[in-house]
């Protein structure tokens, strides 16, 4: 089952943020389905967040996706190679966003595998936003789309865990932020191979 609408339209990203560890990212692309269970989330806290593409009300083409309402895809180029998917979340007008780090893959796996040009499974197959984005075929051609879609969705399938196994830390590669850098907006499951470095 689809994580219903209503569930992107929290206003608090940083819990959406932490939640969503555990929920099974999909994608059917070309009628192949590929997906996992979330390992490795950050947050992104809209106008106020000095790490966030909407920092200061700031609106390009680029963002204005950040800018819908929660329950859409927000992808984006980052280095002008990795395609990375964020989560849209809050209300219309609210640019609150949650980066997928690393999934724990599950299905589809052969298909990842050629789309990484892997010939075998090692956790880096799906570990950072951009392994993800590759091994799930997302591409910016998803932007905007919905995740009630049949293209891309997350489903609950009832896989949780206790805070103690969930580390909250700083973000990677938002220096830029200054002080926002220290925020622990990052979410990961302690000791899952699949989880970006640094996993301490």
């Amino acid at each position: 089952m689809k994580l219903p609408e209503e569930y992107y339209l929290n206003s608090n990203v940083v819990e959406v943020s932490r939640d969503l560890l555990g929920k099974y990212l999909f994608t059917r692309i070309n009628g192949v389905v590929t997906g996992g269970y979330i390992v490795e989330t950050e947050a992104y806290n809209g106008v106020i967040d000095k790490a966030s593409h909407a920092y200061g009300n700031r609106r390009t083409t680029r963002t204005e996706t950040m800018y819908h309402q929660g329950g859409i895809a927000y992808v984006y180029l980052c280095y002008g190679i990795h395609e990375m998917l964020n989560i849209v979340t809050s209300v219309d007008g609210q640019p609150h966003a949650v980066l997928i780090r690393a999934i724990n893959p599950t299905v589809g796996i052969d298909e990842m595998l050629y789309r990484r040009n892997m010939a075998v499974v090692k956790p880096n197959i799906t570990a950072g936003p951009g392994s993800v984005g590759k091994a799930m075929g997302i591409t910016r051609k998803l932007n905007g789309i919905s995740l009630q879609s049949d293209e891309l969705w997350i489903e609950d399938l009832g896989l949780t865990f206790a805070d103690d196994a969930i580390a909250a830390v700083p973000r990677i590669g938002v220096a830029y932020a200054k002080e926002d850098a220290l925020l622990p907006y990052r979410f990961y499951v302690k000791g899952n191979v699949y989880v970006s470095k640094p996993n301490r």
